[in-house]
């Protein structure tokens, strides 16, 4: 799984299902990504080189950065720990799961209150 959000509003950008790990799957992701919103100011932080050789192929920043890296961890652990409860009890399509992701983004993103956003959504911080 792949996921992307903006630290700033919390707002989840996307998630990806892939099979497996590595370059190949994270040049889809963030080519996708980028098909989707204006990452000309975004930053990533990732934890391997090959990543960086990914972002730059694409014309992204990038860098490693492990304090940042901190605060995503933190949030990734997080949504992690929601999956796993769904996954446990998973017995759909790969197609369903990703139909669950998008309304877990989407409940997320602009239904749940966020604490640390003084009880806003993502969404309407965004806004």
């Amino acid at each position: 799984m792949y996921a992307a959000i903006d630290l700033d509003t919390k707002l989840i950008l996307d998630i990806a299902l892939f099979g497996r790990r590595g370059t190949d799957p994270a040049t889809a992701f963030l080519h996708g990504l980028t098909e989707k919103h204006d990452l000309s100011d975004a930053e990533f932080f990732v934890d391997s080189a090959g990543y960086l050789t990914t972002i730059h192929q694409l014309g992204l920043g990038g860098h490693l950065d492990y304090v940042g890296r901190n605060h995503i961890e933190k949030w990734f652990h997080t949504l992690k720990m929601r999956i796993d409860r769904f996954h446990n009890s998973w017995v759909g399509s790969r197609a369903s799961a990703r139909e669950w992701l998008e309304r877990f983004v989407h409940n997320y993103n602009t239904q749940r209150p966020n604490q640390s956003l003084n009880g806003q959504t993502p969404a309407e911080v965004q806004n």
